[in-house]
């Protein structure tokens, strides 16, 4: 019998040969995954409101060509201004109860509707009560019903993760239609009418309302979906809510016994007196005094928007890490501070240390929101959201006043210098009130480091 063997050493090649590597199966390519609806959502909740902020931006615009036109006077102007701001903030503590009782797109396409048709009548108008009533009480309510809480139920209805990323993406739109149109409805006012601005503004938000119809849902359920970021099948659409307005009024009353409850919503006064009924409302006339061009003017009040977004985030990395009371008084003073600077700073044309006070305004604008609200939230725990809702009313309450006593200021003085100086001695007031809140309350607070 023949033995056939193998070559000599051909084992030792074998083991001495590199292994081929294995062919790579072929990729298979998934499905993209569509995105979650919850961020149409919030996308057609950011689109609306920078569609109202619209509104929000004209007053400024509108006291000179109306006062022009018929002869009235800047606080008979100033005050249907301050309608609107009062009711705005008025009405923003029940506008959560209204969404729960009627939805969400329900309640801001009728919203939507409302400030429109209040801004498109008054290219009709030929008497002043007229003005209070459709920009005042119309806009003014409508407005209103799409204040913070909005973003609030958006964010709390359809996120679970991202959360306070949304929150604080839709507390922008306001700043981000300031700065689309600002400057937009400056050019029209100065080149057409104010007439053409003001349907500018009506047409715009009425061009939003399908959006809101098609594509807003109230809760993800509607769809057959969880909230982003939430386990478990879709949950049943909650029954609609008939307490929430009576539940807002006992929080006010319960939270109206205390001091620290008063001492937040003066300050939080102060802060709306020289922001939204100060500077928004007066800053371009009272730059048109100098002879500043109005697009010029209305350009520098848009740029406070895009400062006032970072303003808002460091002020937020700040609360974290510093006591919030100390910080309110800080940013009160120093805005106190550069009030007393503006008069002097109000020239015929844009100069470094104006930009240098538009900058600071901006970053300072709404900084007072988060310690506010922190501080809300260690004293009133489970109802700081509603209490907070009236202390932002408070806020709307302030700018109301002094949008209507500017005017006036204007009127008797020829100038705004009075108007300067008393808001900055306002915030010397707030800045000691922040000063004198007490921290403890039904909830622990955490620790927070000494900001010394």
């Amino acid at each position: 019998m023949t033995q056939t063997t193998g070559l000599p050493g051909a084992s030792e090649q074998d083991e001495r040969r590199p292994e081929r590597a294995p062919r790579r199966a072929p990729r298979v390519r998934l499905p993209r995954r569509a995105p979650h609806r919850a961020w149409l959502v919030a996308a057609v909740g950011f689109v609306t409101i920078i569609g109202a902020a619209g509104f929000a931006s004209l007053p400024g615009l509108l006291i000179d060509p109306l006062h022009e036109k018929f002869g009235w006077s800047r606080g008979t102007i100033g005050f249907a201004v301050s309608v609107n701001l009062a009711l705005y903030g008025l009405t923003a503590p029940f506008a959560a109860a209204l969404m729960d009782r009627f939805g969400i797109r329900k309640v801001i396409a009728g919203a939507l509707i409302v400030i429109a048709t209040g801004g498109g009548l008054t290219v009709f108008m030929t008497a002043a009560w007229q003005f209070i009533l459709c920009w005042g009480v119309l806009v003014g309510l409508g407005s209103g019903s799409m204040a913070l809480a909005f973003a609030a139920t958006i964010a709390n209805r359809w996120f679970v993760a991202r959360r306070g990323l949304v929150t604080g993406i839709l507390t922008a739109g306001g700043a981000s239609g300031q700065l689309v149109f600002l400057p937009l409805l400056s050019w029209i006012v100065e080149h057409h009418d104010w007439r053409a601005a003001a349907v500018t503004v009506a047409l715009s938000a009425l061009a939003i309302v399908p959006f809101v119809w098609l594509l807003m849902r109230d809760y993800p359920s509607d769809v057959g979906l969880t909230p982003y970021g939430a386990d478990g099948p879709p949950l049943p659409r909650p029954a609609p809510r008939r307490g929430a307005a009576r539940r807002a009024v006992t929080a006010l009353t319960s939270a109206a016994r205390g001091g620290t409850f008063w001492l937040l919503a003066g300050t939080f006064a102060i802060c709306g007196a020289s922001t939204n009924g100060l500077i928004k409302t007066h800053f371009v006339p009272a730059a048109h005094d100098h002879e500043m061009p109005v697009v010029a003017a209305a350009s520098l009040l848009a740029v406070i928007g895009v400062f006032d977004i970072l303003g808002t985030v460091a002020s937020g990395w700040f609360t974290d890490r510093f006591d919030a009371r100390r910080l309110l008084a800080v940013y009160y003073a120093l805005r106190g501070i550069s009030l007393m600077f503006l008069p002097i700073l109000l020239a015929d044309a844009v100069h470094p240390p104006m930009i240098f006070f538009i900058v600071f305004y901006g970053l300072d604008w709404v900084a007072t929101v988060p310690p506010t609200m922190a501080l809300c939230r260690e004293r009133y725990g489970e109802d700081s959201a509603i209490v907070f809702g009236w202390v932002l009313a408070s806020h709307q309450v302030g700018a109301g006043l002094v949008a209507f006593l500017g005017g006036v200021a204007r009127d008797t003085f020829g100038s705004y210098d009075v108007v300067w100086y008393a808001s900055g001695a306002l915030c010397a007031v707030a800045a000691l009130m922040a000063l004198v809140i007490r921290r403890s309350g039904p909830v622990a607070a955490e620790p927070v480091p000494s900001a010394a």
